[in-house]
């Protein structure tokens, strides 16, 4: 051995035996389950489990301990309210129960009733949360313009029987774009705390008598997206100008905003993660 140089000693490790938890008498290691659901909220009062009404949560639950004999807490990736409708929703839940993911997945869209679907499930990591894994959402509101009702768009849509200026509302939708102090486009309860939040996107799309306002942000107020629609409503009908939403958009007052439009016109979209 030469003066400096490094020994180097390989030490061998026996391989870790693994282990049947059933062999022990334990319980089998946990599934983490993440699950995209579609649903018409019209007859539902939200996501979350409510004292009165049914919310699609524990719709779920109920569906998931049918099939397995299992109860678990479905996690959503975030509460929509009453009425409000979901494309994209992403829920997750641990299971003992190691049924197939491909059947689970059926199965739950054969119990859950016709308005109410589980588009995808798959077993995940542990280490993901529906709610706390999520970077962004995009979210969806319709406004039907015109005299003239649309019968079967009624729940999926808001309806203005007047026209709306589609360019005005186009200028300052990009001013809701980066980080801003919401305050003044969230329910007054939500001003307690933090209400600077950042957009990603906020775009208006006409489809004939549709008008769709799309919003991508990292996290939403409560009502946030149903105020600021409301308050573009008032920007294309003439009540608001751009000067007042840059002002509005420095921390201002909620009174001073629009209003807060229906809920049968929201749609969750998609959910965003890393």
């Amino acid at each position: 051995m030469f003066v400096g140089q490094k020994v180097v000693m390989k030490v061998s490790t026996p391989a870790c035996p693994v282990i049947d938890p059933k062999e022990l008498g334990l319980p089998a290691c946990p599934r983490n389950i993440k699950i995209t659901i579609e649903y018409d909220g019209s007859n539902y009062c939200g996501w979350e489990k409510q004292n009165n009404g049914i919310g699609i949560q524990k719709l779920i639950e109920d569906a998931v301990f049918k099939i397995t004999g299992e109860r678990t807490t479905i996690n959503g990736s975030g509460r929509t309210d009453a009425g409000v409708h979901a494309l994209g929703q992403v829920a997750s839940f641990t299971l003992q129960h190691q049924i197939p993911i491909r059947d689970l997945g059926r199965a739950l869209d054969a119990v859950l009733p016709p308005d109410v679907a589980v588009l995808a499930a798959e077993d995940v990591s542990l280490f993901f949360h529906a709610r706390f894994s999520a970077t962004s959402k995009l979210y969806r509101y319709s406004v039907l313009t015109g005299r003239a009702k649309a019968p079967l768009l009624r729940h999926r849509t808001h309806h203005i029987r007047h026209p709306l200026d589609l360019a005005a509302m186009q200028e300052v939708a990009a001013l809701f774009v980066g980080t801003h102090d919401f305050s003044a486009f969230c329910k007054e309860a939500e001003r307690i705390g933090d209400c600077v939040r950042t957009i990603h996107k906020c775009r208006i799309i006409e489809d004939g008598r549709l008008i769709h306002f799309e919003l991508a942000a990292n996290g939403f107020l409560y009502n946030m997206v149903r105020i600021i629609v409301g308050t573009l409503v008032y920007v294309g009908s003439g009540k608001l100008g751009k000067e007042e939403i840059a002002s509005l958009l420095n921390g201002g007052e909620r009174k001073f905003s629009g209003p807060t439009v229906p809920a049968s016109g929201l749609h969750l979209v998609e959910v965003f993660y890393e």
